[in-house]
């Protein structure tokens, strides 16, 4: 199994086509309205249009209402709920039943008790998203800051998670290394800016990433 990537907060063409080029497993796109990554409905449907069906579309919501997700879902075909709030299990279960769609949950992580969160969404998240804890005046995710890494030592989850927050060309080995992780999530290491995406980048972090050896680690 190598290591899979997922290319979070696309808003162009030339961006998502580095992505598929790359092979990445997921790409993201937003539906923050406060975020600089964010994306209308009919342009993220424009941009999953060119994705080939080993690629999965995933829609990023923070809090959403029924009708936030439900209006998206009318014009853009996502594959994937990416949930980044403060959704309890029991909300993530009513969006997955309601949606039909399978859940990325992202947990903030400082120290070890948020592990401990993270593992109260097992039982209804399909995948879990481990990410720094945003800053107070900061934006949910993508903030280009990671968390202790060592905090990861030791854990093990019963469902396939991601590892997110200041990852780059430059620190994905190391990442890798410490946490075992087999999912990474970028978006702000491969930005020029926030919101804008460079191809280039996302061709650099793909290209390193698929040079990792596998890490071993015996469940998830």
């Amino acid at each position: 199994m190598t290591i899979e990537v997922k290319i979070c907060g696309l808003r162009d063409a030339a961006s998502v086509a580095a992505a598929v080029a790359g092979d990445a497993r997921y790409v993201g796109f937003v539906f923050y309205p406060k975020s600089p990554r964010a994306v209308t409905a009919e342009q993220a449907a424009a941009l999953i249009s060119q994705l080939p069906t080993a690629t999965t579309s995933v829609g990023l919501f923070v809090d959403p209402s029924d009708d936030d997700v439900l209006k998206i879902l009318r014009l853009a075909p996502l594959q994937m709920l990416q949930l980044h709030g403060k959704e309890t299990p029991e909300r993530i279960a009513f969006i997955k039943k309601t949606t039909g769609l399978p859940i990325i949950k992202a947990i903030g992580i400082a120290s070890r008790q948020d592990i401990q969160t993270a593992k109260r969404y097992e039982s209804v998240a399909d995948i879990l998203l481990l990410d720094a804890k945003a800053p107070s005046n900061g934006l949910p995710g993508g903030n280009a800051t990671s968390f202790d890494w060592h905090v990861l030592e030791n854990t093990q989850f019963t469902k396939p998670w991601m590892l997110a927050g200041g990852l780059e060309v430059a620190n994905i080995a190391q990442a890798v290394a410490l946490t075992k992780a087999r999912i990474l999530d970028v978006s702000s290491g491969v930005e020029d800016a926030l919101g804008q995406k460079n191809p280039a980048k996302i061709t650099a972090f793909l290209n390193q990433a698929k040079q990792l050896p596998e890490p071993y680690r015996a469940i998830w």
